[in-house]
C-alpha cells in the first residue's frame, strides 16, 4: 500500500480491523478478542504503539488513534499523545477526527445502494440527474480554448475519477486557475452555498481531460453526493444518516459536530518553523487551497461534501470497513450485495496510465484504491486489499485475504508521515 507522504498525496490505505487495547492515556473498552486468538502478537503490537508514540515524542503529530480488527473482532484500539497539545487534553479512543477524503468510500457505497435499487445505472449520464452537466467542455494542456467533450460524463466516471474533473488545489494549470477564480470549493472550506449550487458552479467549468480518458483525483465524489440526493429524493446528508450511519450504528459520524461533542474534536496541526507543530488557524491558506477546520463542521452548514465533509471516530469507521469486509453486511444490517462490493473493489483503471496519487502496484475501483501487485508497492500488504485516506492524515484499508481491517487517525496537514509507518507495523504483528 502507498503512503500519505506529501501535501497533496491524499491516498493510502489503512486496515480497518477493529481492535481494543488499554490506551496509555485512558481506559478503553474490553477487547472483543485477544490478539493471540486471531493470530496477532501482543508483543509485536507494542512495537506499533511505540512507533506511534515516536511521532508524538518527535513533535510530528499531536495525537494518534490506531485500530485493528481481524475476523470481525476488534483486537487493538490505542490512543497516543494529545487531542489538544496546548491544553494537555489526552487523546481518547473516541476522539472525533475530520476524515476528509475517507468520506469518499461512504458516498460511493450510498451511490451503489441506489444502483442496487434500480434508481440509476453506472452508464447513466450525470446530466440525467444534474442537467448543468449536459454540455461539458474540455481544456487540455496548453490548449487556448475548450472543445466539446467527446462523450458525456457517466456515473462510473465519477466513482472511478475518470470524469475529467479535478481539484483546484491539485491543478496549477488554467483549469485549476478557473476553479479558483470562479469560487469552486473543494469541501475543506466553509461556504454558504448549498450542494446543488456548488455542483452547478462546478459543472460550468471546463474539464481537464475527456471523460473516461484519464484518471484525475477530483470533486467527482462531491458530484456523486448530488446524484444521490436527486436519485433518492432525500437530502444527501439525510440519506447517509438514515441509510448508512443508523443501520451500522455509526453514532459519531456526521457532517456536523454537535455542540455536546465539540470537546472531543481533535485539533489539526501543521508543521512550524522550529521543526515541531502548531495548531492550524481557521481559515488558513496552503498554496492553492483554504482550509476551515472549525467553521466547516459547525451546525447550520449548507454544503455537505461527499468527497471530504465527514467527521468520525476510529470505532465508527471500523464498523463501515467491517461491513465491506463482510461483503456488504454487519450485525444484521445489509447495505450491499457481496457482488456489488466485488465490483467496487475490482480495478476500473487498468486501461489507463499509472497515476502518482494512486501509487505503484495499485489501481482504482469504485471509491477505493485497490492493490493489484503488492511487490510493486514496496511495503507489506496483500493483493486485493482496498482503502483510502484523508488529507489530514487519516487512513484505512481492508485486507480480505487476511480478513483484516486497519485504521489510523491523526490530524496534521500538510505531509503526515504517520500512515506510511503504520502499515508495516500492522502487518508485522500478524503471526499466523
Amino acid at each position: 500500500m502507498t503512503v500519505f507522504r506529501s501535501t497533496f498525496r491524499i491516498l493510502v490505505l489503512s486496515l480497518v480491523l477493529a481492535g481494543f487495547v488499554v490506551s496509555a492515556q485512558q481506559p478503553a473498552a474490553a477487547p472483543a478478542a485477544t490478539p493471540a486468538s486471531v493470530g496477532l502478537s501482543a508483543e509485536r503490537l507494542d512495537r506499533l504503539h511505540r512507533g506511534m508514540q515516536g511521532f508524538i515524542d518527535r513533535k510530528e503529530a499531536g495525537g494518534i488513534v490506531t485500530l485493528i480488527a481481524r475476523d470481525g473482532k476488534t483486537v487493538d484500539v490505542h490512543a497516543s499523545g494529545f487531542q489538544d497539545v496546548a491544553a494537555k487534553t489526552p487523546m481518547r479512543t473516541d476522539t472525533l477526527f475530520r476524515i476528509a477524503s475517507m468520506t469518499k468510500p461512504i458516498t460511493s457505497v450510498a451511490l451503489m445502494m441506489l444502483y442496487e435499487e434500480g434508481k440509476l445505472l453506472l452508464t447513466d449520464p450525470v446530466s440525467k440527474f444534474i442537467p448543468s452537466f449536459k454540455s461539458s467542455r474540455v481544456l487540455e494542456g496548453a490548449a487556448e480554448a475548450p472543445v466539446a467533450a467527446r462523450r458525456a460524463i457517466n456515473v462510473r466516471d465519477l466513482l472511478s475519477h475518470r470524469s475529467g474533473l479535478t481539484y483546484g488545489f491539485l491543478n496549477g494549470g488554467p483549469v485549476g486557475g478557473s476553479y479558483r477564480k470562479n469560487g469552486v470549493i473543494d469541501g475543506l472550506t466553509a461556504t454558504t452555498m448549498t450542494l446543488a449550487e456548488a455542483i452547478d458552479k462546478l459543472a460550468a467549468e471546463p474539464l481537464i481531460a475527456h471523460p473516461g480518458a484519464a484518471w484525475n483525483y477530483s470533486l467527482s465524489t462531491d458530484v456523486l453526493g448530488r446524484v444521490v440526493e436527486v436519485a433518492s429524493g432525500q437530502p444527501f446528508q439525510v440519506f447517509l444518516r438514515e441509510r448508512i450511519f443508523k443501520p451500522l450504528r455509526m453514532t459519531d459520524t456526521d457532517f456536523v459536530v454537535a455542540e455536546a461533542k465539540w470537546s472531543r474534536l481533535a485539533t489539526v496541526y501543521s508543521p512550524d518553523t522550529a521543526g515541531g507543530i502548531r495548531p492550524m488557524t481557521d481559515p488558513e491558506s496552503f498554496g492553492n487551497t483554504v482550509m476551515s477546520p472549525i467553521a466547516s463542521y459547525r451546525d447550520g452548514k449548507t454544503y455537505f461534501s461527499g468527497g471530504a465533509g465527514l467527521v468520525s471516530t476510529a470505532r465508527d469507521y471500523a464498523r463501515f470497513a467491517n461491513m465491506l469486509l463482510n461483503g456488504g453486511t454487519l450485525d444484521g444490517a445489509r447495505l450491499l450485495s457481496p457482488k456489488t462490493v466485488e465490483l467496487m473493489t475490482a480495478s476500473h483503471t487498468a486501461d489507463l496510465p499509472p497515476s502518482g496519487l494512486i501509487g505503484n502496484g495499485a489501481q482504482f475501483g469504485l471509491g477505493f484504491r485497490v492493490v493489484t501487485d503488492v511487490a510493486t508497492t514496496q511495503t507489506l500488504g496483500s493483493n486485493g486489499s482496498f482503502g483510502w485516506s484523508g488529507i489530514y492524515g487519516t487512513n484505512f484499508w481492508v485486507d480480505p485475504k487476511e480478513r483484516m481491517v486497519a485504521i489510523v487517525m491523526v490530524q496534521r496537514y500538510p505531509g503526515s508521515p504517520v500512515a506510511g509507518a503504520f502499515q508495516p507495523l500492522v502487518y508485522q504483528a500478524l503471526v499466523r
